[in-house]
């Protein structure tokens, strides 16, 4: 069996063009993806030898009849390709592998929005154990832009040890608000807008009316900790719910979070 397409035959040509076509996207789009890094020499020279053994291998079958060698071609070329990248390229594979992980569709596939929600109430009740305050609030439809950009920018992955070193007592970020939107910290240090419903109990802190305030103006969730009773709260359409154990702030978020990612526009063909 040939491997170069027969060309007076155009049936067989233009497979031969799409099959062309579709591993010079593959290619590019790796290169692009190794761009700076050391793997990108790699790769080129490993593309050289790869073309270069194929085009004598395959002349010498044509020419010399070799059925055994294009039968073990056959079966063991795509392996040994697959086994060369993988040694080659073991950091930058693993860096693809952890950026396909990171992305929100994955996060949805295998349930990111849950294991962030973890982390939310690990932080809230290492807070609460340590009697320190703090406020997060979760972006849901309504866009917290303003607010973000009154704080200090962050994009990082929510984890209950950042959470826990913002607030802690010390930090030049601990007074504001943390603002998480899409999954990740967009910012911290936020300023909130007050509530100012007159039946509120006057116990009740800056902390716990600014959380109060903003979902008066946006559909957002905000969980409030008091430094000083150690209560957790959540406060949703203005609406303020004390007292919360950990199964119950679990419940909220797991709510809140697939109401948001039910909610959220699907992504617009390119």
């Amino acid at each position: 069996m040939s491997l170069l397409p027969d060309l007076s035959n155009w049936s067989s040509v233009w497979p031969a063009l799409v099959e062309i076509g579709l591993l010079f996207l593959v290619i590019y789009g790796i290169l692009c993806f190794l761009q700076g890094t050391r793997g990108t020499g790699l790769l080129r020279g490993l593309i050289f030898v790869v073309i270069l053994a194929l085009l004598i291998a395959t002349v010498m079958i044509e020419k010399l009849h070799l059925y055994r060698m294009e039968y073990l071609m056959g079966q063991d070329r795509a392996l040994i390709f697959f086994v060369l990248i993988a040694v080659l390229f073991q950091p930058e594979v693993r860096r693809l592998l952890l950026r396909l992980g990171e992305t929100p569709l994955f996060r949805k596939l295998f349930h990111g929005e849950g294991a962030m929600g973890a982390e939310i109430v690990e932080a809230v009740f290492r807070l609460s154990a340590r009697k320190v305050g703090g406020l997060i609030v979760i972006e849901r439809e309504t866009a917290l832009g303003t607010v973000i950009e009154g704080g200090t920018p962050m994009d990082a992955a929510v984890t209950s040890d950042l959470l826990v070193t913002i607030f802690w007592p010390g930090s030049p970020l601990h007074d504001g608000a943390v603002v998480i939107r899409n999954g990740r910290v967009a910012a911290a240090g936020c300023l909130l807008p007050l509530t100012e419903q007159a039946g509120l109990a006057k116990t009740l802190g800056t902390r716990h009316r600014a959380g109060i305030g903003i979902t008066e103006e946006s559909d957002a969730l905000s969980i409030i900790v008091s430094e000083e009773t150690t209560q957790v709260s959540v406060a949703r359409r203005g609406q303020l719910r004390s007292g919360l154990d950990r199964e119950q702030l679990r419940q909220v978020l797991e709510e809140t979070l697939a109401e948001t990612a039910a909610a959220a526009p699907a992504p617009a063909a390119s």
